[in-house]
């Protein structure tokens, strides 16, 4: 199966979610939203509200706006601050280190009074990022049912940070967003990874962990870079500072938004399945017996005459639903598909998905399956690209515990072409932006560290990352004025198709840097070589992925000594003959290769750059490697590819070695 580029990924995650939801409110691209207006009463950011948590151990600086000149107090626990607003309306006090605790109230007194109820003291994390940051819980609830049936936890709380962007200069608040306490309901919302993560800890310390979730699918890193931290990347800087011009950017979206729908105009108005005073294509009783046929999953580029057609192609399938099945809830499950899809049952639509990234797990009534035929229709657009079935997908029909397999012959038509819908610029991907628009409001926010999972969005350019990340890591603790503040952050897992030879990979390259960034101190990695799926580029495990995360923080964050938070991780390498012996820091007690089998997942290559598989042995904590076919080995690479199945190096805590390469030797 082959993917697309991360650009192309990010431009249609952009297109195909909805053009609208990077549309901001006209204001946040001025001047005129990023600081707030002084007003005659005393008002709080956002993140200061019911239910927050606010962290343990910490001076908490509390902060608000109200007149200029106006005195400001602040009440928690029996201890008082003052302030007075300054000339731009702004003031901020500082209450002194809290233990954790709570319920509690926090009392605002300037010309009125506010009051903030059920405030928590615990450990807060802001979790940022990219979509696999993003996605929620309920992207998972399949696979974790009793961990959603049994979410009733107060003392976990989340704080949902609302895509925001801004060039002209860092906002002063949030635009929206409020404390939610976990319940099997509201937890469906809460990023599945910092859930798993905050699980683990509020089990270990038996604190109220709070999460705010701020993170943009399909971001880079440098759309999180303040300006300052900009000024180290010439090339960024420059292609952020032209959208601060407010007149530009309006006119950008304007010319975008109206070739984008002038394609879906065409598109639907050249559909021969939807086209008026003609039956429709998706009515029951449609007589499709003419259509042709295609293999289900899969790509109608590889498996029909059609080829890499962009428009409209609709699908059909008869089934035979038996009696058993019918009067009672039903799924119907279609893997993912490519891009962009609206699916009916006997004429009813059932669900309907923007882009190819959802799962499709559309459920519907026991009023639309009937005994007997039943005919699924979809119609399928593709934006860009291979259309079709996701391969490796499960594709059935379910009801009254009984499935039906839907992969198979496919009935298809041809309903409409296009070219690829018309690129657009995604203003949230742009330097700068998202730091403007979500990061500088929270700053002021004390916080335990940083949970980052980011990185599919660079994996082009991945000579830039470790860079990148290590200024956006100096950036924000500088901006909290925390130069010891704790950074975890999540490898790339593995993902796209198996190469059977060594091969150059971009998404290898970023996790180099990811783990070469290990260097920054009070800084933690978890790696996930194993939780990837090759067909999705956001993985269901977000379990071991939050568990992993939490580890790397119970080390870096918590100082403890004794845990085992990371596989091993390579540390020199020399060579003799034509053997190369890599040691290992942290390797957790000692090195395994999974299952016991033999280590495979190293390549060895000489002065040529030409890498080839090399057979490898553990020797206490060390790793000898070498091949006959490089006499004089110059370089080794461990799970260098985009998917290396074959990396088996452990230790004997079960966690993966992280993919890396040498320098030459």
């Amino acid at each position: 199966m082959k993917f697309s580029t991360l650009s192309f990924i990010r431009t249609r995650l952009a297109q195909l979610a909805g053009y609208v939801r990077t549309l901001p409110a006209a204001g946040a691209l001025g001047l005129g939203l990023l600081a707030a207006p002084a007003q005659a009463t005393v008002r709080l950011p956002r993140l200061v509200s019911d239910g927050m948590v606010l962290q343990r151990d910490q001076p908490l600086h509390i902060w608000g706006w109200a007149a200029p000149g106006e005195a400001v107090q602040v009440a928690f626990r029996g201890q008082t601050a003052r302030a007075t607003t300054g000339p731009d309306g702004r003031w901020q006090v500082q209450v002194p280190a809290q233990k954790a605790g709570g319920p509690y109230e926090l009392k605002v007194k300037g010309s009125n009074e506010l009051t903030v109820r059920d405030v928590l003291v615990g450990d807060v994390w802001l979790c940022s990022g990219q979509s696999n940051m993003e996605t929620p819980v309920s992207r998972v609830r399949d696979r974790y049912p009793e961990v959603v049936a049994q979410a009733n936890n107060p003392r976990i709380r989340q704080f949902e940070v609302p895509l925001t962007y801004a060039f002209s200069g860092p906002r002063a608040d949030v635009t929206g967003g409020s404390w939610v306490s976990t319940t099997p309901q509201s937890v469906l919302k809460f990023s599945a990874v910092a859930y798993f993560f905050a699980m683990d800890l509020q089990a270990k310390y038996n604190v109220p962990i709070g999460l705010i979730k701020d993170a943009v699918g399909g971001s880079p890193a440098e759309a999180w870079l303040s300006a300052d931290a900009l000024k180290q990347f010439p090339k960024y800087e420059e292609q952020g500072a032209k959208y601060k011009d407010s007149t530009l950017v309006a006119g950008i979206k304007q010319r975008e938004g109206a070739a984008v729908a002038d394609w879906y105009r065409r598109l639907h108005q050249t559909d021969q399945g939807e086209q008026p005073g003609q039956p429709k294509w998706s009515a029951p009783g449609y007589d499709a017996s003419s259509w042709a046929t295609m293999s289900v999953p899969g790509y109608w580029a590889d498996k029909t005459p059609l080829g890499p057609v962009n428009g409209v192609i609709w699908f059909k399938k008869e089934v035979d639903v038996p009696a058993a099945m019918v009067g009672q809830p039903a799924r119907l499950e279609l893997g993912t598909l490519v891009d962009a899809d609206s699916t009916y049952i006997n004429g009813q639509l059932v669900g309907t998905t923007g882009y190819q990234y959802p799962p499709r797990k559309y459920d519907f009534g026991p009023d639309v399956l009937r005994a007997g035929k039943n005919v699924i229709t979809v119609r399928l657009i593709s934006n860009g690209g291979r259309g079709g079935f996701t391969p490796g997908k499960e594709y059935r029909l379910v009801a009254g515990g009984q499935t039906i397999d839907l992969k198979g012959d496919w009935q298809y038509k041809l309903g409409a072409t296009l070219p690829p819908t018309p690129g657009t610029t995604t203003f949230q991907y742009q330097p700068g932006g998202l730091y403007n628009g979500m990061i500088a409001p929270v700053l002021p926010y004390a916080v335990k560290g940083v949970l980052w999972y980011q990185g599919e969005s660079n994996a082009g350019h991945p000579q830039d990352y470790q860079a990148l990340l290590t200024s956006l890591i100096g950036d924000w603790r500088s901006h909290l004025q925390r130069p010891a503040l704790p950074f975890v952050y999540a490898q790339l897992p593995n993902f796209m198709a198996v190469k059977k030879e060594p091969s150059e990979s971009g998404w290898a390259a970023l996790r180099d840097a990811q783990r070469r960034t290990l260097a920054v101190p009070h800084t933690g990695m978890a790696t996930l070589l194993d939780v990837g799926e090759w067909n999705d580029i956001h993985p269901q495990d977000k379990k071991t992925v939050g568990h992993r995360l939490a580890l790397a923080a119970e080390k870096t964050a918590y100082g403890d000594k004794q845990v085992v938070a990371a596989g091993p991780l390579f540390q020199s390498a020399h060579a003799t003959g034509n053997k190369v012996t890599l040691t290992f820091a942290d390797p957790g007690s000692s090195l395994v290769a999974k299952g016991g089998g033999p280590l495979t997942g190293f390549a060895v290559a000489g002065e040529d750059k030409k890498f080839v598989w090399a057979q490898a042995r553990i020797e206490g904590d060390k790793v000898v490697v070498w091949s006959d076919q490089v006499p004089h080995p110059n370089a080794v690479r461990y799970a260098w590819a985009d998917n290396p199945e074959n990396a088996a190096l452990y230790n004997k805590a079960g966690l993966p070695a992280s993919t890396f390469q040498t320098d030459a030797l």
